[in-house]
């Protein structure tokens, strides 16, 4: 089995009998060592202590005392932010179900976007634990890294953003691009490499470097390793099978329900399903449309049994996706189970 996404820490967690990811020890003392929280030289012997005291225990109970004793106001919040993370973790008990916590109804905890991504990053990566398709694993970042999208002589480019406005930036280089950039050498061009069918296995030794590129036009085979993707998270979390087909448009005079996977492609799907004017710019932003089945109509809501669900992928004004894959966990119509 090929390994990929180190970075994601799934050497840190557990694995219960339902297959969910289990917090331990070691995943919470990987928070603590985050810049935002490891103390440097001439950090305050308050900080000091505590973040012995959090390595050594974990779960160890933290007073409002001690967080006030710390001398720096922007550490003592960060450690505020961290332990309410980590009280929300240890709750739930498993990574996916303090996931999904954070969007039911009552949800009051609010945490750093970064930290929400980093949980989807590591979710994934238990999903797709024994897929063998690099492009599949690929197609999977989409769910918890931004995509900058190139059309361009036909194809329709997904590249990772972050990498994007790197090699923009600096060429690649680090800080050194940054001080030619100062200094007027141009840059060399970003070009990174596009994987498909023939060359998809040099994804694995660079699979934590997200500097690969799909192309995800409707006839190619990255638009359905991304729908395999989606069915295995519904499939994880729901425990419901579903069919995911990439489509070329929406032709259904049933239609009655649909999910946007991210902000803009919710906003067109709801104007189109109420029949309002949608423009070329907003209809050419979708860059994916796809058909949901429920294998069994029984799982569905029962007076949508046997219809279809309707999804669709759009980037911003910035050619930029940014998908919310609890879209998929709190928009779906999975009937309740008792």
């Amino acid at each position: 089995m090929r390994d990929f996404w180190r970075s994601a820490g799934m050497h840190l967690v557990g694995r219960d009998k339902n297959g969910w990811l289990t917090v331990t020890p070691d995943f919470l003392r990987a928070y603590y060592t985050r810049p935002e929280i490891h103390p440097v030289e001439d950090s305050c012997p308050a900080e000091h202590a505590l973040f012995e005291r959090l390595m050594t225990d974990p779960l160890a109970v933290v007073s409002a005392n001690e967080i006030e004793a710390i001398v720096d106001p922007d550490t003592a919040e960060n450690y505020r932010i961290i332990l309410a993370f980590r009280d929300h973790l240890v709750r739930h008990g498993t990574i996916e179900g303090a996931y999904a916590a954070l969007f039911e109804p009552a949800a009051s905890i609010v945490i750093p976007p970064i930290f929400i991504d980093q949980m989807v990053h590591l979710i994934v990566r238990n999903i797709l634990r024994n897929v063998h398709d690099p492009l599949r694993v690929r197609a999977g970042e989409i769910l918890f890294r931004e995509q900058a999208v190139t059309v361009d002589e036909g194809q329709l480019m997904l590249a990772d953003a972050e990498i994007v406005e790197m090699y923009a930036e600096n060429g690649g280089f680090g800080g050194l691009g940054a001080l030619l950039a100062e200094a007027g050498t141009p840059m060399r061009e970003v070009t990174l490499d596009v994987i498909g069918e023939d060359n998809a296995d040099i994804y694995w030794e660079r699979s934590d470097r997200f500097d690969t590129a799909i192309d995800f036009r409707f006839t190619q085979p990255a638009q359905d390793a991304f729908a395999r993707v989606l069915e295995a998270w519904i499939r994880h979390f729901l425990g419901v099978e579903v069919r995911v087909q990439p489509q070329r448009s929406i032709r259904d005079e049933r239609w009655s329900w649909h999910v946007g996977l991210d902000a803009e492609s919710t906003r067109i799907l709801n104007a189109l399903y109420e029949g309002k004017p949608v423009g070329e710019e907003d209809l050419f932003r979708v860059v994916a449309l796809f058909r949901l089945d429920f294998e069994n109509p029984g799982d569905m809501r029962d007076e949508l049994r046997g219809k279809a669900v309707w999804m669709a992928l759009a980037m911003g004004p910035d050619q930029v996706v940014r998908m919310k894959p609890q879209n998929l966990l709190t928009n779906l119509p999975v009937k309740r189970r008792n």
